[in-house]
């Protein structure tokens, strides 16, 4: 994969498309929540939106299935883009059909549509994914950033005009949907197949293959999503659903550490994968710090930014009732600094082919967080839930840890063995 990598842009370039698409996309995709109650009378619509996306975001883990982490690090090529491509679509109807049995026995009937509708708008996205891991391992990510940028800025753009003319949700994610299809087919299609043409197709032993072989991370996955949430359900049982909206509130700011952590070492995946294949353990040993050095000045800046900026912005985007409850950013953001590198661990993990030390470490977060979270939460309020987070994913980052050291410490001994 190297050699055909050539002609591939540097490092910080591929950093800095990665980033500037993945914050336009993210971006859009945030205007497009505050808008939908801009557009609509009432929150009905918006509340529709809500459900869509929750519902969606339940089975997204069986969608996506790790896949794109482990499309970019398959540095032997054991699989074409073809039949990546092939999975995904296998995936993602699985996850479609569990979607609409869950929305049928759980949701109103006039939910139904949007729910399918939003689901199969993001399901567009997810296809497109995988030509943009055929883009990273080619180390091409300006294609990858011009595209999230299109996707984020057309949806904003479709769901503004849809929305006005219809005043219907669902035709408006549909559009929205036809939008994404057109962005793959005349800009992603076009310049991927450049590297390696599409031929759709899997065999059923290698799908099987697949779905068996992936599903520790897929359950880790969901383990790792579920570690934070598990925390705010107590506390909502606990304290009540005022003080969940509260804490949300002041946490939401704090999320960008984690995003931002994944600009920074999503496009060494790659890297990570070669180096390890090669045997070079000094060389994935300095990304591994260098990564890790990142993020943790990552975590800095956003700290002392937040600590000094976060009472500001949270009154401009909720008002001055929010103000006494500032005090929670410290903990939310120490919490959050802890789990950008839980998602980095977890990602170099399965670059590597680690699975177990992946799958241990996050339900071991799962598992701690809900009696961490009952011990804490009676001592310290809504600060309980980022305590709670804190101690599963620190325990979790040092399995994850050590699975890590084993590995490279094994690896070592075969690269010595070898030249003996």
């Amino acid at each position: 994969m190297a050699d055909n990598a050539d002609n591939g842009l540097s490092l910080k370039q591929n950093m800095f498309w990665n980033s500037f698409g993945s914050l336009v996309y993210l971006g859009c995709q945030w205007l497009i929540t505050v808008l939908v109650v801009r557009l609509t009378n009432g929150y009905d619509v918006a509340g529709m939106l809500s459900l869509a996306m929750s519902v969606y975001n339940m089975f997204s883990s069986l969608a996506l299935y790790r896949m794109y982490t482990y499309q970019v690090s398959d540095v032997k090529h054991e699989n074409s883009v073809g039949e990546y491509f092939a999975f995904r679509i296998l995936t993602c109807s699985i996850a479609l059909a569990c979607i609409a049995v869950y929305s049928i026995a759980t949701c109103e009937p006039a939910a139904l549509p949007a729910i399918i509708a939003y689901a199969a708008y993001k399901i567009a996205s997810l296809l497109i994914d995988v030509l943009h891991g055929l883009d990273q391992q080619f180390r091409r990510m300006d294609l990858v950033g011009k595209s999230l940028t299109m996707q984020g800025v057309v949806s904003l753009l479709i769901f503004c005009i849809a929305q006005v003319l219809t005043s219907n949700l669902v035709i408006t994610l549909i559009a929205m949907t036809v939008a994404i299809i057109a962005i793959g087919l005349l800009y992603d299609l076009p310049q991927s197949t450049h590297f390696e043409p599409l031929k759709i197709g899997i065999s059923r032993k290698k799908a099987w293959h697949l779905l068996s072989y992936c599903f520790p991370i897929v359950v880790a996955a969901v383990a790792c999503g579920a570690a934070p949430s598990l925390p705010k359900q107590i506390l909502s049982s606990m304290e009540g659903t005022t003080a969940l909206g509260i804490y949300a509130s002041v946490a939401a700011p704090v999320t960008i550490i984690q995003m931002g952590a994944s600009y920074i070492y999503n496009p060494l995946l790659g890297y990570f994968s070669e180096a390890y294949a090669k045997k070079d353990m000094h060389h994935l040993f300095l990304l591994l710090v260098k990564a890790s050095l990142g993020i943790a000045a990552l975590g800095i800046v956003a700290a002392v930014a937040l600590e000094f900026l976060g009472e500001p912005i949270l009154t401009l985007m909720y008002g001055s009732g929010i103000a006494p409850y500032t005090y929670l950013l410290i903990p939310a953001i120490i919490c959050s600094m802890i789990t950008a590198y839980v998602w980095f661990l977890n990602d170099v993990l399965v670059a590597l082919r680690k699975f177990r030390g992946s799958f241990i470490g996050n339900v071991c977060a799962a598992a701690l967080s809900v009696p961490a979270a009952f011990a804490f939460i009676p001592l310290f309020g809504m600060n309980g839930v980022s305590f709670a987070n804190i101690v599963a994913y620190a325990i979790s980052a040092l399995i994850m840890i050590i699975s890590l050291v084993s590995s490279f410490r094994s690896r070592t001994q075969c690269a010595s063995d070898a030249q003996e």
